[in-house]
Order: structure tokens, then C-alpha cells, then sequence
């Protein structure tokens, strides 16, 4: 069962470049955002279960249902759980397991602001090893401005600038996965990128028009700005990054994200005194741009979920592809569902567990 699986798996990814030929048009970058669209309850969540995933034979032995979370071979995956993504997640989980060499040795860090959605997991994937977090949102809820849509100001959103907080002392390296992307790939591949003496490492998109993502507040006086002296920001999107936490920790990079968001705050909700009018994402940027080690951009195919207002169709961006990513407010399931995808939808359908069969193999 298991390798049919992987084979259904690999040719999605070859629809991905041979069938769909990728457009040579650049994207204007987009920030995940969440939909509108809302279960009614947890208890009411219907997700098939998973089939098994098993280790292969070189990934070696060690990884059990003893093992704990400071096995020094496991790879750590931070991803967020809510009512408005849930099925996203739970589709970019069964993808990383059924493109994983050894999918017995990744370990998920699941960030939730509902302690009920647990249970869904585990009836999803009832042999996966995880953890779940609670994010208190009260956390970040004075620290959040108005932006340019509600659903940016959502607190779980800022969920990731906590993960070396949250996390164990032992797990000094995570990947942080939004929740609307698939990987067609090893996400071994990924965790094994170098990041240098980096804290993250992320694909970066050095043509994009950087000075958007700050009002001209910002760039009129001199000592914000000069927060770039020195550096060569490039637009990354925070969606798919590689983390350091021991770096991070050592660092203090939560504190630095919390001091420009103050700023922010401070600034009021004219735009005369804003610093930056989206959500999560600029903080980001005026602490790493500039400072980030560059990771191949197979590795975050992103904007498949169009613009933040009309959530358009979308190409890929030439080159290959290990992960596809609906930034941007069109979210596959909310268009497969009303019966008017875009074709690259296609690709996100066969790691959908929902459905009104559950804990059926």
C-alpha cells in the first residue's frame, strides 16, 4: 500500500513539470493569510485515516514508540493547527509523510490555540509522532496592529516567533511549514540544508520590490531605515523556513520581532505613523533580510493562492519543483470544493483526508 502510495505521489509531482508547463511571469509575493471559511465545531471534523507510513531499511534502527523528542536523528516540523486551515494541515502532513525516505523519523511540533483539535490528529495519523503546543493568544494580542485584512491580525499567525520559547532545549533545529503547501519531495533534503552561522534559511526573491513592504514613515527617517544599513534585504517568504533555535535563543530574535512590532503599535492606526501596513511578515523582514541563508527555490513554490483579495489562478515560477504553497487568499480546498479550481488544485486533491468516512483505512 505504502509504495503505491509514493508512486501516485511522484507522478504528482511530474504533472507538476511536464504536464503544467510553468508561466515565466514573476509573482508579486504573497503572505499566507487565513480563510473565511469555519467549521462548525472540532467534535464535527471528518478526516479518513492515514495509511501506515514505515521507515525504510537504510533509515536505520532506533525510531519506536519509545523514542522521545530529543533523539538526535529525528526531524522537527513546526506547523499550526486551527478550525480555518485544518484541512490544510492535515494535507501538508500526509504529504511530508508520503514523500519521506523515513517517515517513522520525523517528529511534528503542531502549535494550536484549540487543545481539541489534538484529537483529530490522532485520529488522522494515529502512528505519527508529535506534540502539541497550546498558543495562548493573549501572548501576542497587545502586540498585534490593525492591517491591511482582518485575517492578518490573527494571533496564531505569530505563533512562529515563539517556536525556540515553546520548543524543548534539546530541539535545536525545526522547519516551519504553513499550512497550505504539500511537498512532492524528502523533506530529509530540506533539514539537511546548511545554514552557515544563519539563524534561518528560506528562499529568497531578490527581484521583488522590497520598499512596498514599508510606508514611507519608514523610509523618511533615517534611523528606521537604517535598520538596513549594511544589509541586502531581499524579500523571503515566512511560510517555509529552516530554523536554528539554538541560534535563535542565543540571539534573543523573539525579543527583536516583539520591539519592531511595538514600534508598530506605537505608531497608531493612521498611516502616517505606520511602519509597515501587512501582517506577520514585515517584522520578519526587519530582522533577517539581509541576514538569511538562501535555500533553492524548489523548496517554496509559492502564491498559488493568487493575490490577498481575489485569490487569482496562478502558475509555477520556472525551475523544479519539492513544494507547492497556496500563499495568498485562494486556498485549494475552499475552490475544489466550490467547483471552480485552478488547475494546479489538482495537485493539492490527493493528500486530502477529508471526508465523510472517517477512521477508515
Amino acid at each position: 500500500m505504502q509504495w503505491i502510495m509514493r508512486i501516485s505521489g511522484f507522478f504528482a509531482a511530474a504533472l507538476v513539470t511536464i504536464i503544467l508547463f510553468p508561466s515565466l511571469q514573476s509573482f508579486p509575493p504573497a503572505e499566507a493569510i487565513r480563510s473565511p471559511r469555519r467549521f462548525a465545531s472540532p467534535d464535527r471534523f471528518s478526516f479518513r485515516q492515514s495509511p501506515a507510513f514505515r521507515n525504510a531499511a537504510e533509515c536505520g534502527a532506533g525510531i519506536g514508540e519509545n523514542t522521545t523528542i530529543c533523539e538526535p536523528s529525528l526531524v522537527h516540523i513546526a506547523i499550526t493547527l486551527d478550525e480555518d486551515y485544518l484541512r490544510g494541515s492535515i494535507a501538508a502532513v500526509h504529504s511530508v509523510l508520503q514523500h519521506a525516505l523515513c517517515p517513522e523519523s520525523i517528529f511534528f511540533h503542531f502549535l494550536v490555540s484549540e487543545p481539541k483539535l489534538e484529537t483529530v490528529v490522532r485520529s488522522a495519523f494515529p502512528d505519527l509522532h508529535f506534540k502539541v503546543y497550546y498558543f495562548d493568544p493573549d501572548r501576542v494580542r497587545n502586540l498585534i496592529s490593525t492591517s491591511v485584512r482582518s485575517a492578518l491580525e490573527q494571533p496564531l499567525n505569530y505563533a512562529r516567533n515563539y517556536l525556540a520559547d515553546l520548543l524543548e532545549p534539546c530541539v535545536r533545529r525545526v522547519i516551519y511549514l504553513d499550512s497550505d503547501l504539500i511537498l512532492v519531495d524528502d523533506v530529509a533534503k530540506l533539514w539537511r540544508t546548511s545554514l552557515g552561522s544563519r539563524a534561518i534559511g528560506a528562499p529568497e526573491y531578490c527581484h521583488a520590490n522590497f520598499t512596498k513592504y514599508f510606508t514611507n514613515r519608514f523610509w523618511s527617517d533615517p534611523h528606521l531605515a537604517g535598520t538596513f544599513s549594511g544589509r541586502r534585504p531581499c524579500y523571503f517568504n515566512t511560510g517555509v523556513m529552516v530554523i536554528d533555535l539554538h541560534q535563535w535563543r542565543k540571539s534573543r530574535f523573539t525579543r527583536s520581532i516583539e520591539k519592531w512590532m511595538e514600534i508598530q503599535k506605537l505608531g497608531g492606526t493612521g498611516s502616517a505613523g505606520r511602519i509597515y501596513e501587512l501582517g506577520s511578515l514585515p517584522p520578519f523582514l526587519l530582522v533577517f533580510a539581509g541576514h538569511v541563508a538562501p535555500i533553492e527555490h524548489r523548496w517554496n513554490q509559492h502564491g498559488l493562492g493568487g493575490d490577498n483579495v481575489k485569490g487569482s489562478c496562478r502558475d509555477l515560477h520556472p525551475g523544479p519543483v519539492s513544494l507547492l504553497h497556496w500563499s495568498g487568499s485562494g486556498k485549494p480546498w475552499a475552490r475544489l470544493d466550490s467547483n471552480n479550481p485552478c488547475p494546479l488544485d489538482a495537485l493539492w486533491a490527493p493528500y486530502d483526508l477529508y471526508g465523510p468516512t472517517a477512521n477508515s483505512r
